[in-house]
C-alpha cells in the first residue's frame, strides 16, 4: 500500500527532474506534515497546507471554486492522522503531493478532490457511500476507481485484479489513470529507504505498465521523471555514468544549445513572427538513448530548442524561417500537427547544424499543444462537461476511449485468469505505437503497429473474424498475415460458413491480444483430437481427399477420385474438335493455352504430322512463329464438346476441395483429373482438366467456382513448357 513508501535515503532519484526543466520547488514534506497537522482549518479559511495546491489550482482555473477542496483535506487530513509514512511524515503528506502535482499539471477540481481523498477509502474508516454523499458521485467514482484490492480476498492476484479494475474505470473516465499515475510518480520520489528488492518489484511495475500508460494518455511530464527514477533503480550503474556526463557538459563554458537559441530568435525576430525560445534539457533516459545511439555526446546532444507561439500557422512560419536561414537537417523533419500521434501529441520536429557539425533539434509547437503535450489528458480539463463557446475547445480531442483503451477493454473481458490478463497487458502496452488502417465503407480502425490482417479482421468482426478467407489491402489481394501500414485500405473477405476455424498458424501473425485470445479459445475448444489440415483441406471429408504425389503435388485419391471419363489419346493428349486445312494429319490441342470453342485459334505442324492448335493470343504462336513454323488453318468442328484446364487460386480453408469439385459437378461437367499444391502463405492453387458437354458453358462453370467462399480467381491454364 502506498503508506509504505518513504523518503529516499539520499536525493539521487529526484535529481533526474532538476535537470529535465523549471519547475516549482519540492515541497518540503516535513514543513508540509507541519502545516497538515498544526495549520489553520477554520470553516471561512483555506488550511495553510492545501495552500501550493490552491495557488496551483488558480494558475489554471483562476475562478475556481475552492470549497470541494477545503472539505476535502479536513476530511482526508482527520482520517489520516496519526498514520505515518515509514519517513517519519505524517501519512496526509502523501495525498497532498499527489494532488500538487495534477494542480500543477492543470488538472480541475474534481479531479483534485478525488486525489486528496484517493486513499481515505483504502486506508481508513470513510466508506464510499460517505464521499458520495459529501463530494457526489464523480468524485465517488474516481475515489473508486483507484482503490486497491484486499490481497486478504485475492492473495497473489490482488495486484493485477487491482489494475484490471483500474483499467475498467479509466474505460469510463480517464482521470482514475491520471490520479492513478501521480500517485505512482509521488512513490517512486520517496522509495530510497525500502527494501532493495521491494523497490526492484515497484520499479519493474512502474516501467511494464504505468510509464507505457502515461505514454498513451500523453501525459509527458509524469512519464519522463517515471523513467528516470525507475531508470536510477534498476540500472544504478548506466544512471550514475549518465548523470556524469550531464554534470560534466553542465560545467563546461560554452553552450552550443544557448548560441544557436539566439541565433534562431534574432531570425524569428527579423521575420516578424513572435515567438519564445527555450532550451529544453533531455531527461536522463534520452540522454542515455542518444549516448547509446551515437557513442561520444556532443553540447547540443543534450537538449532541444523549443519555440512557442500563439497560432499553428505560426509553426509553419517558424520552420520555414529556419529553413531558410539555417542548415536544416531534411531527415529529421516530421509533421505531427497535420498527423497528431495517437496520444494528442502535436509538434513539428526538425533540426538544424551549424558549420562545426553541432546539431540541434528543435520542436514547434503552440502553447496550447505545449500544454497538451506536457500534461496529456490531465490538461483537458474535464472531458466529460458540455462544450462551451472556448475557442481553445475546437483543439480538445475526445479522450473518454481511446482507441487503445477500448481494445484493451475488449480483450481483458475474454482473458481467462488472472496469469494471462497480467502478461498480457504487459504484452500489449509495449506496443506503444499505432496505426490507422481504413474499411472500404470509410470507417476506421486503430491498431498497434506491426499488426497484421488477422488482427485487423478481429477487430472489425470480433470473433466471426474465425470466418475471414483472405483480404484486400489498398485493392490487391493479400494473404492474412500482410503486416498493414499507416493508412492502408483493408477489406476483409469472409466465408460464409458459420463453423469456420481459425488456422493455428494466425497465432504467429496476431499482434493484438484480443485476436491471440479469440483463436487460442477457438483452437483449445475444438472438438476431437483433429482439426483441418495445414492444407486447409477437411480430414474426415472422405469424398474429396487429397493424396500427397510423387512431385511433391496432390491428386484426388482412390476413394474420391470421380466416375472414369473417356481416356485421352496416346500422346497424353484429348482429342480435338478442331478442323485443319491439312488433310491426313492429326490434330491436338496445346496443353499451353487449352483453346475450346469458339476460341480463335491457329495452327502449326510439328513432329509425326501433327497439327498442335493454339489460342491465337498464345505466346507459344508468338515462339512458333520466330522458329520460322508456317501456321495451318485451324476451324471448330461441329462437335460442341470438349476438354478445357482451369486453375482456382484459393484461400486455405476447410472443404474448399469438397465446395470446388461440388460447384463443378452442378455445372454438368465432369472432372477427368485434378490436382492440389501444397498451400504457400494461406495460398493452395487447384489444377483441373475438365470434360465439358458444351464449350458454351465455360463462362457459367468459371462463374460459379469463382462463387465458392475462399476462391479469389479461376483461369485457363497456362503452361508455357508444353508448346514445345
Amino acid at each position: 500500500m502506498s503508506a509504505e513508501a518513504t523518503n529516499p535515503a539520499t536525493p539521487a532519484p529526484a535529481t533526474p527532474g532538476t535537470h529535465r526543466r523549471k519547475s516549482r520547488p519540492r515541497i518540503d514534506l516535513r514543513r508540509l506534515g507541519r502545516a497538515a497537522l498544526l495549520g489553520p482549518a477554520t470553516r471561512d479559511r483555506l488550511p495553510d497546507a492545501i495552500g501550493h495546491v490552491a495557488e496551483a489550482h488558480r494558475a489554471h482555473y483562476p475562478d475556481a471554486d475552492l470549497e470541494p477542496l477545503r472539505r476535502a483535506y479536513l476530511l482526508a487530513e482527520s482520517s489520516h492522522r496519526g498514520q505515518m509514512r515509514k519517513s517519519g511524515e505524517p501519512y496526509i503528506t502523501h495525498p497532498l503531493a499527489v494532488t500538487l502535482i495534477l494542480a500543477e499539471l492543470g488538472a480541475e477540481t474534481t479531479t483534485l478532490t478525488a486525489s486528496l481523498l484517493h486513499d481515505t477509502v483504502e486506508d481508513t474508516d470513510v466508506t464510499l457511500d460517505q464521499v458520495r454523499e459529501e463530494f457526489g458521485e464523480e468524485v465517488r467514482y474516481l475515489v473508486d476507481g483507484v482503490t486497491k484490492l484486499e490481497k486478504v480476498d485475492y492473495g497473489a492476484a490482488a495486484e493485477p485484479e487491482t489494475f484490471r479494475k483500474m483499467l475498467v474505470a479509466t474505460g469510463s473516465d480517464v482521470r482514475v489513470m491520471s490520479i492513478k499515475l501521480a500517485d505512482r510518480l509521488h512513490n517512486m520520489r520517496t522509495l530510497g529507504v525500502m527494501r532493495r528488492e521491494k523497490q526492484e518489484r515497484i520499479a519493474k511495475v512502474t516501467r511494464d505498465v504505468l510509464i507505457p500508460l502515461a505514454e498513451r494518455l500523453g501525459v509527458q511530464a509524469l512519464k519522463t521523471e517515471l523513467e528516470d527514477l525507475v531508470f536510477a533503480v534498476l540500472h544504478p550503474e548506466e544512471y550514475e555514468h549518465t548523470r556524469e556526463l550531464i554534470v560534466e557538459n553542465a560545467a563546461h563554458g560554452d553552450d552550443p544549445l544557448a548560441e544557436m537559441a539566439e541565433q534562431a530568435r534574432a531570425v524569428l525576430r527579423e521575420a516578424g513572427i513572435q515567438a519564445e525560445v527555450l532550451i529544453r534539457p533531455r531527461h536522463f533516459v534520452s540522454v542515455h538513448r542518444i549516448s547509446r545511439k551515437r557513442g561520444r555526446l556532443r553540447g547540443a546532444d543534450f537538449g532541444r530548442l523549443l519555440v512557442l507561439v500563439n497560432e499553428d500557422a505560426d509553426c509553419y512560419g517558424v520552420l520555414g524561417e529556419l529553413h531558410t536561414c539555417m542548415t536544416p537537417v531534411v531527415s529529421e523533419f516530421k509533421d505531427f500537427i497535420a498527423v497528431p500521434k495517437f496520444n494528442l501529441y502535436q509538434s513539428l520536429h526538425t533540426a538544424i547544424a551549424r558549420e562545426d557539425g553541432e546539431v540541434a533539434e528543435v520542436l514547434i509547437r503552440t502553447h496550447q499543444m505545449h500544454k497538451v503535450a506536457e500534461a496529456g489528458v490531465v490538461a483537458l480539463g474535464n472531458p466529460y462537461a458540455p462544450a462551451s463557446d472556448d475557442p481553445a475547445d475546437g483543439e480538445r480531442a475526445d479522450p473518454t476511449r481511446p482507441g487503445w483503451l477500448s481494445r484493451l477493454l475488449v480483450w481483458q473481458e475474454a482473458a481467462p485468469d488472472t496469469d494471462t490478463f497480467w502478461s498480457t497487458l504487459r504484452e500489449d502496452l509495449a506496443q506503444d505505437r499505432e496505426i490507422t488502417v481504413f474499411r472500404p465503407d470509410g470507417g476506421a480502425l486503430g491498431l498497434p503497429e506491426g499488426a497484421s490482417c488477422v488482427d485487423a479482421a478481429y477487430a472489425q468482426y470480433g470473433e466471426d473474424a474465425h470466418a475471414c478467407i483472405g483480404a484486400r489491402v489498398n485493392g490487391r489481394l493479400a494473404t492474412l498475415s500482410t503486416v498493414l501500414r499507416d493508412g492502408d485500405t483493408v477489406q476483409l473477405l469472409m466465408g460464409q460458413d458459420p463453423a469456420s476455424e481459425p488456422s493455428r498458424e494466425w497465432l504467429e501473425h496476431a499482434r493484438t491480444p484480443s485476436a491471440r485470445i479469440a483463436i487460442q479459445r477457438r483452437l483449445s475448444a475444438r472438438q476431437g483430437p483433429e482439426g483441418p489440415t495445414e492444407d486447409g483441406l477437411d480430414p474426415g471429408d472422405v469424398r474429396y481427399r487429397a493424396e500427397t504425389t510423387a512431385d511433391g503435388g496432390a491428386a484426388l485419391g482412390p476413394a474420391s477420385r470421380p466416375p472414369a471419363l473417356p481416356a485421352p489419346d496416346a500422346s497424353g493428349v484429348p482429342e480435338a474438335n478442331a478442323v485443319v486445312d491439312l488433310p491426313g494429319a492429326a490434330v491436338r490441342l496445346a496443353g499451353c493455352c487449352t483453346p475450346v470453342p469458339p476460341d480463335e485459334v491457329t495452327g502449326f505442324a510439328v513432329r509425326g504430322g501433327v497439327v498442335t492448335v493454339h489460342r491465337v493470343g498464345c505466346t507459344g504462336v508468338a515462339r512458333m512463329k520466330s522458329a520460322g513454323r508456317a501456321e495451318v488453318g485451324v476451324h471448330w468442328g461441329e462437335t460442341t464438346e470438349c476438354r478445357v484446364t482451369l486453375v482456382a487460386e484459393s484461400f486455405v480453408r476447410p472443404h474448399l476441395l469438397a465446395d470446388l469439385t461440388e460447384a463443378i459437378a452442378l455445372q454438368g461437367v465432369g472432372i477427368v483429373s485434378a490436382t492440389v499444391e501444397p498451400p504457400s502463405q494461406q495460398r493452395v492453387r487447384h489444377t483441373y482438366t475438365l470434360q465439358l458437354p458444351d464449350a458454351a458453358h465455360l463462362p457459367a462453370l468459371m462463374r460459379a467456382m469463382r462463387n465458392v467462399a475462399g476462391v479469389y480467381d479461376v483461369g485457363r491454364a497456362q503452361h508455357p513448357a508444353a508448346a514445345q
